[in-house]
């Protein structure tokens, strides 16, 4: 008899019966792949729950404040929202070879006093130690424990057994259960094995980590199903020819989504960068033009950043423009407001624009840096360096403002800046009386030439 078989989407998980084209489910073209049906008389799972739900009123639900995790790691930290909670399941995505097993095996090896088990399906446990040794683990750990496994009824049996507080698996797509025929990493494995950690995490109030693969367009591997399973997703990011990553929340039941945080790759591991804005600035000392200082806000961190600009007249017919990190097309509309609206001849030079440290902004407030970096590489003449800007500019010219200036400002005037420029919009609700840095207020693109270069 011939087995049957079913279509899954491969980015939403929406299922049919038949081959289709273009998804109904989230309009992706060719993304319908065919997996054989799933056993129903096969033992999918195996764990302990400690007694049968049954409905109950509002009143009858005893309100518990769990204890976080501390992992130990005040950047990670800060994204889950203060620390893990038991029972939780956390997805970490991010692209091959960006620090997800470095920075999971730093916490499995951190923890004390709380039994750990790290589940390996990529790698051997002899790879595992030589990376424990190069992030500096000792051999002493006796409650990290690690575990060269693939079948989850397995896994199950050995937390069964060694009853650990917090579980690591690396990675999800590795992982594949016996009542189901397809290979592991198929849709329908993905989303069976998710389902059964969600479901073991919750009733023995175990913390479970999942790492998650990238796809070629840059998001996480299996069906938009796993990312509704799961209490958090967190994504790694970061470029491999720069030494910064950045760990975003994209979902937290437990937590606000507007926090990230920053680590330096190093060859001993990832460190913390608690203070990014110290990291993000060069030393400015010589007096180098196309330089400018931006007061940005990612999530709900404030930290300023260098964007450096060059300006040279074009080699060839066509001018180049060229950035990295920040969006082309905002450039070359702020190209055409300087030459429109404050006289500078663009158009016939190249333009090359970047953002120090491999960052990627999207931060309308870091256009008044941009605008000051390229005025100054044009006229070959520096800004200050304890000058800084916040602000989005307009079509006109002007200067509109921002949010979330006092952040802004206090971070500046942390760092040891004496002056920073932001739009006149802003001057409302703004107490200047108690601060050391000078608030320059500027409405025009015009007015910020004049200021900084003391020509009209």
């Amino acid at each position: 008899m011939k087995a049957k078989t079913i279509f899954y989407c491969r980015n939403c998980g929406n299922e049919s019966s038949k081959w289709i084209g273009r998804c109904p489910g989230c309009g992706e073209w060719n993304t319908y792949i065919e997996e054989p049906v799933e056993k129903k008389t096969a033992q999918t799972v195996v764990y302990e729950v400690a007694e049968r739900a049954r409905p109950q009123k509002l009143s009858e639900i005893s309100a518990v404040n769990y204890q976080r995790i501390n992992t130990h790691n005040g950047e990670l930290n800060r994204v889950l929202g203060g620390g893990l909670v038991p029972g939780s399941l956390v997805l970490l995505g991010g692209e091959p070879g960006i620090g997800k097993s470095t920075l999971a095996l730093q916490v499995a090896l951190q923890l004390k006093n709380r039994r750990v088990l790290y589940v390996s399906g990529e790698e051997s446990l002899q790879q595992i130690k030589l990376r424990a040794e190069r992030i500096g683990g000792k051999d002493e750990d006796e409650e990290c424990l690690f575990l060269n496994e693939t079948s989850l009824e397995n896994i199950f049996a050995f937390c069964n057994e060694l009853k650990p507080a917090l579980i690591f698996i690396d990675s999800i797509q590795t992982i594949s259960t016996q009542g189901i025929d397809s290979s592991a990493g198929s849709v329908s494995q993905i989303r069976e094995c998710t389902a059964a950690m969600l479901k073991f995490a919750k009733a023995t109030h175990t913390s479970i980590f999942l790492i998650g693969h990238i796809t070629k367009d840059g998001i996480l591997a299996g069906p938009k199903i796993l990312e509704h399973i799961v209490d958090a997703v967190l994504q790694f990011e970061g470029d491999h020819n720069h030494v910064y990553r950045i760990l975003r929340s994209l979902k937290n039941r437990f937590g606000a989504t507007s926090e990230l945080g920053i680590f330096e790759m190093r060859g001993n591991g990832l460190r913390e960068v608690s203070n990014p804005s110290e990291m993000l600035i060069t030393t400015n000392d010589e007096g180098l033009s196309g330089i400018g200082i931006g007061a940005t806000i990612d999530g709900i961190r404030p930290f300023l950043i260098e964007v450096q600009a060059l300006v040279s007249s074009a080699v060839y017919g066509t001018p180049q423009r060229s950035c990295t990190g920040f969006d082309s097309r905002r450039l070359n509309m702020l190209l055409a407001v300087l030459e429109k609206r404050a006289g500078f001849k663009l158009s016939a030079k190249d333009v090359f624009l970047n953002i120090a440290g491999g960052l990627k902004v999207d931060d309308p407030a870091i256009d008044l840096a941009v605008i000051a970096a390229i005025m100054s590489s044009n006229i070959d003449m520096t800004v200050n360096h304890l000058y800084c800007f916040s602000g989005e500019v307009g079509l006109s010219g002007e200067i509109r403002p921002v949010s979330r200036i006092e952040q802004r400002i206090q971070e500046a005037q942390k760092l040891g800046f004496n002056k920073i420029f932001i739009a006149s919009a802003n001057r409302k609700g703004i107490d200047v009386s108690g601060l050391t840095i000078q608030v320059v207020f500027v409405s025009k693109v015009e007015q910020l030439f004049k200021a900084l270069f003391g020509k009209s």
